[in-house]
């Protein structure tokens, strides 16, 4: 085995109750003037003030954005930097899911750097990070994204995705309370939960898979798959809501060291050409491209099955990889995630264009156990338009 690399976010805290950590490591900062990046949901709901009011009741000096949006365009991304560097912010908070997170940690790193955001952009800018920015801060509100311990800002561009990715946009403290995913309601929850088991399917599959982002991974996968059904039905289920939050987190500490492949890399463009939610572009997705490259990791796959399972099969690894995708089509259908293409209403004319942007995905389709070429990409996508899972 080549190698491994790997990186975690410097400090992390875990567990029901963790948000009491906040104000003691916002102190260590030494920051007075704050910039809070949250959902604009959030602050309808009031739960965007669990990190505002402590913080003004210490006297802090707190500013709130909520100008975010779900899969945030680039021009969102450009709007919150130049804010940020226009208001002399001494630290950046970020609260919600995944796009509110990776705002945050984008523009905590940009205020930093000369230019424009579309200049790091990974396939088209040409600028690299020089400076590490302001300190931020993480707090994740849904179980799923792992924003919260990896180095990447994903947003939008005319018809696909790109990414702004360097390690100093990795949180200087993650705090992942379940608590705070109580009120999710049970779309996003599904949404998210699969998008968390995506990362750990992809990561113990991935190339650069290693023994540390194999425990990670398959613990992510236990966790995740043993309690998703019971959080999407009932969420005010504490235990479930502790094994998604947990699983989401390792599932995310998984993926950043060893990487997602197919699965993501055909989920970009379903959300720059159809807005369609990352979790639900990955879940629609992810027995079709399971599917697809079986024959390239049995064995692996029939790990992930005993994973799902809790328990040891007697199966071949053929047999156990094929049992595996059919778990993988039963749990998205049983979170009430829509199983084909053309359920999000998007039409058949409309695959040539989502595979030629999804080869330009090469950053991701490298990972990938099996090469997955123009023709294959094709292939998947209309497996996953008409909802039969082919191989390659």
């Amino acid at each position: 085995m080549t190698m491994s690399k790997l990186v975690f976010a410097p400090l992390s805290y875990t567990g029901w109750g963790s948000l009491d950590q906040l104000i003691p490591e916002v102190e260590k900062t030494g920051a007075k003037k704050i910039l809070v990046v949250t959902d604009p949901q959030l602050v309808e709901l009031g739960l965007s003030t669990k990190v505002t009011a402590p913080l003004e009741e210490k006297g802090f000096d707190v500013t709130i954005y909520h100008d975010v949006v779900p899969e945030p365009p680039l021009e969102v991304g450009e709007k919150l930097v130049s804010f940020t560097k226009e208001g002399g912010f001494e630290l950046v908070i970020g609260i919600g899911g995944g796009s509110a997170l990776d705002l945050a940690k984008l523009t905590a790193v940009m205020a930093g750097q000369e230019g424009s955001v579309a200049d790091y952009l990974n396939l088209s800018g040409g600028k690299e990070i020089m400076n590490k920015g302001l300190p931020k801060i993480l707090i994740p509100t849904t179980a799923g994204t792992g924003s919260e311990v990896t180095n990447i800002a994903v947003l939008s561009l005319a018809s696909t995705k790109d990414v702004v990715t360097h390690d100093h946009l990795l949180a200087d403290v993650a705090i992942i309370d379940p608590e705070l995913t109580l009120s999710v309601p049970p779309k996003v929850t599904a949404a998210t939960g699969i998008d968390a088991l995506t990362h750990a399917i992809e990561a113990y599959v991935s190339k650069n898979a290693s023994p540390v982002s194999d425990g990670l991974s398959l613990q992510a996968i236990r966790l995740i798959s043993g309690s998703i059904r019971t959080a999407v039905r009932d969420g005010a289920d504490r235990q479930a809501r502790i094994d998604m939050s947990y699983g989401s987190y390792i599932a995310g500490l998984a993926f950043f060291n060893a990487g997602v492949a197919g699965v993501h890399a055909l989920a970009y463009p379903l959300g720059g050409q159809f807005h369609i939610s990352h979790g639900e572009s990955n879940a629609v997705l992810l027995p079709y491209v399971m599917g697809y490259i079986r024959k390239s990791c049995e064995g692996r796959m029939a790990a992930i099955l005993e994973a799902v399972k809790g328990k040891s099969t007697d199966l071949s690894d053929e047999e156990a990889s094929k049992q595996c995708v059919e778990e993988l089509v039963g749990i998205v259908r049983d979170v009430g995630i829509p199983q084909r293409l053309s359920e999000f209403g998007i039409s058949e004319s409309s695959l040539d264009a989502l595979t030629r942007d999804g080869v330009k995905q090469k950053r991701l389709l490298a990972r990938s156990p099996m090469t997955l070429g123009e023709e294959d990409i094709r292939v998947i996508y209309r497996a996953a338009y008409v909802g039969e899972v082919v191989e390659g």
